[in-house]
């Protein structure tokens, strides 16, 4: 048996001559406790909200993305090999380009997206059409697809007898200073839905219409602005991107889902870190409790401490001993934090506790929350370790002491 450890245990749960010192011990479990569910707690609702962030983006954002790292466009001579890849299921072709668009008496920049007629196959955007129908072409008529902020903007609707008037520059040609409007290519389309994917990059700026009609209007006769990828169920994602990477050589970026949105999920984790580092930072000052707690043990355990000595213990003994006993003392405050984090996290996760404010305001109406097992592991260790360092310094002393 360990010895330290027994004796440590042993001072932990036994009564005090002084009450005090059993209050002061409560209040530095409880401090510990209280830190660590708040960590727990605090962790998991990042990961909450991070996990519908990605739910969002998941729904327009392809698995895959190929695009040229030099130019905006290329020609797409690979497409064919891909799509025999035994992992891949659809590679579409896709051409994004900034246009003009005018409805009525509005204009407002736009991002025009053209896209092959069986484009939802790629992602699962006819799950965030709002209203209306997923669709490009409807016989010999150009259909759009934009979002809400967009069609807020203009004043649009679906199917409004009116089509959209979309203007690009022509890639070539001098202006005509007399007819300065045949420097620029029209192109008309009818909306047929509204899309919201909740976030403003797409949803205030995008505009998705028929490849044809996109090629036509940018002036392009087979190029791509991207080629986007859906993998086969149970692929590995990490393996097929490496391996089109390889195929096509450094000409070109092949980016997953979180590559293709990387400094808002990065944004994400910094906030995630900072705000564990502040409460660190609390937990460390509940922590530091723990030394006054030592201290008072160490003088109502004098004479054990003058038995140990006269039976043969040595000081590093002794030491160990209340290192071991402040090192419980958080032990148990952070077992019991962890687990009343759990449950709050449970009682969230069932009956929403907390909300977000007005019912339909967001996504969700109460905060989401999401366990993981890395973090729980990650506050277990950060709460160890501050118990280690708060319980050194009252130990040393009284290894100072005795010798």
């Amino acid at each position: 048996m360990n010895l330290p450890l027994y004796i440590a245990g042993r001072y932990l749960f036994s009564k005090k001559s002084h009450h005090a010192i059993n209050i002061v011990s409560l209040i530095s479990v409880c401090g510990v406790a209280v830190g660590t569910m708040a960590l727990v707690c605090v962790l998991s609702v990042f990961n909450g909200f991070q996990g519908i962030v990605e739910g969002l983006f998941g729904n327009f954002d392809p698995q895959l993305k190929i695009t040229a790292k030099q130019v905006k466009v290329f020609d797409p001579v690979f497409v064919s090999k891909i799509s025999e890849m035994p992992d891949v299921e659809y590679c579409r072709e896709v051409l994004q380009e900034n246009a003009l668009l005018v409805f009525r008496d509005k204009q407002t920049p736009v991002v025009v997206k053209g896209v092959p007629d069986d484009y939802a196959k790629i992602n699962h955007i006819s799950d965030i059409i709002l209203d209306g129908d997923f669709k490009t072409k409807e016989g010999s008529f150009d259909m759009a697809v934009g979002g809400i902020g967009l069609v807020r903007t203009i004043g649009c609707g679906v199917h409004y007898v009116e089509p959209l008037q979309l203007y690009a520059p022509k890639r070539s040609g001098n202006v005509n200073m007399i007819r300065p409007d045949e420097a620029f290519k029209r192109e008309i389309a009818f909306l047929t839905g509204i899309f919201m994917v909740q976030q403003e990059k797409y949803d205030n700026n995008l505009l998705i219409v028929s490849m044809s009609l996109a090629r036509r209007l940018f002036d392009y006769e087979k190029e791509v602005s991207a080629v986007e990828i859906k993998l086969k169920d149970g692929a590995n994602e990490k393996k097929v991107q490496a391996s089109i990477s390889k195929m096509l050589g450094d000409d070109f970026s092949v980016q997953n889902r979180y590559e293709q949105q990387e400094d808002f999920f990065r944004m994400m984790e910094i906030e995630k870190w900072i705000t564990y580092l502040i409460l660190s930072f609390i937990l460390l000052i509940a922590v530091f409790n723990i030394i006054g707690s030592l201290s008072m043990l160490m003088i109502d355990k004098k004479e054990d401490i003058k038995i140990l000595e006269n039976m043969g213990a040595s000081q590093k003994l002794i030491f160990r001993i209340f290192l071991l006993e402040g090192w419980l003392i958080s032990f148990v405050g952070m077992i019991f934090g962890i687990i009343l984090g759990l449950i709050l996290c449970w009682l969230q996760i069932q009956f929403g506790l907390v909300s977000l404010g007005t019912a339909g305001s967001f996504i969700v109406d109460a905060y989401p929350v999401s366990v993981q097992f890395l973090d729980i592991v990650l506050v277990f260790v950060t709460v160890g370790i501050l118990g280690l360092l708060a319980s050194f310094y009252p130990a040393k002393q009284v290894y100072k002491r005795n010798n």
